[in-house]
């Protein structure tokens, strides 16, 4: 994983100037060399891998809302914008997905409250809680009308209704979801051939390799270290400490601070998953499959402590927490997050 939080403006998860990228990346070489950017098989593979992190991103996010201090309404809807496509895209979308408003319904995580209110994937918004789609904006080839509409629900009582008016075939519905409170955090697919995973403190984004690579539990694992980072506020505890971004986090005293987030992430990333339902070991897999393929490089290792030995520091954490049988586990490492970064980042770690 590379550093999550350096400095970048963040990409949407299914730019219009981002298609080839995801016919590499996203479909089999040899299918895709077939396809036509724009057709139907494309848009379905954006769909199915959007709602795919979509699906891992709720189940992480619900069952360890206990855990965290900010809170957000847990729809179960992964939403899309018109604007995310410009020129010939924009219309093969627009009668593809058949959006009869700007933004619309692009799929419903399975057994979410979303789908229990009867929404379906298609369905075009009018109004959804507070937000009139109609009233909202957003330049083309943009995220913003959909981070606009993300950010209002997200201030939202994380239990209360939320109504809904949407068209679906042009006849007007109604709906009313009843969510569940879920950690605070956006997760975004960015389509990109590369193993590149980041968080900013409200967002989680994950390039769209990690779905073709790996297997659920794997990507799962990718997302609970980086909701990690969110819900421990490193974003906001390195900003304390005057960190420099980029290139300059792997030099000087800046490594200490860095390294440090990326022990904490790991460790709170166990209880993380075991309270979704995952494996205790799963931290541990991955990071030994990931590891020695992917976790090399003179830069990232300044930043990110040996592989080897975030192995043997999961591998302790699995065993402490499979032992404990209440369920959500609250790690000690949570406490973490109101203490300023002290550097101590050898203190935490497991030596292989």
């Amino acid at each position: 994983m590379t550093n999550p939080f350096k400095r970048r403006r963040p990409r949407c998860h299914f730019f219009a100037t981002m298609f080839l990228a995801l016919c590499a990346a996203m479909l089999p070489v040899a299918a895709a060399a077939q396809q036509e950017v724009g057709t139907a098989e494309t848009f379905e593979a954006i769909r199915a891998a959007d709602l795919q992190l979509a699906r891992i991103g709720y189940r992480i996010a619900t069952a360890n809302a206990e855990l965290c201090e900010q809170l957000e309404p847990g729809t179960g809807l992964q939403l899309h914008s018109l604007d995310l496509y410009d020129g010939a895209m924009r219309s093969r979308a627009e009668a593809h997905f058949g959006f009869a408003t700007d933004l619309a319904i692009e799929a419903v995580v399975p057994g979410s409250p979303a789908e229990a209110a009867g929404l379906q994937a298609d369905d075009s918004l009018v109004r959804i809680g507070p937000v009139v789609i109609a009233g909202t904006s957003g330049r083309p080839n943009s995220t913003e009308r959909l981070v606009q509409v993300q950010l209002a629900l997200a201030e939202l009582p994380p239990e209360a209704p939320v109504e809904v008016e949407a068209l679906r075939d042009g006849v007007p519905i109604r709906a009313t979801i009843l969510p569940v409170p879920r950690c605070r955090s956006r997760f975004e697919l960015r389509l990109a051939d590369d193993l590149n995973a980041s968080a900013d403190g409200t967002m989680v984004q994950l390039s769209s390799r990690y779905l073709e690579d790996f297997p659920e539990e794997f990507v799962a694992a990718t997302v609970a270290h980086e909701l990690s980072h969110n819900i421990l506020r490193h974003r906001v505890r390195l900003e304390a400490r005057g960190v420099s971004w980029g290139l300059l986090s792997g030099f000087g005293g800046n490594v200490k601070y860095f390294r440090q987030t990326e022990v904490e992430a790991d460790l709170l990333a166990v209880s993380l998953l075991v309270n979704a339902g995952y494996g205790a070991d799963t931290m541990v897999r991955f990071w030994s499959h990931f590891g020695p393929r992917h976790a090399g490089g003179i830069l990232r290792s300044r930043t990110h402590p040996s592989w080897r030995d975030r192995v043997a520091t999961v591998r302790q954490e699995a065993m402490r927490v499979a032992a404990i049988s209440t369920r959500p586990v609250r790690p000690p490492i949570l406490e973490a997050r109101d203490r300023p970064l002290d550097g101590d980042w050898q203190s935490l770690l497991v030596r292989d």
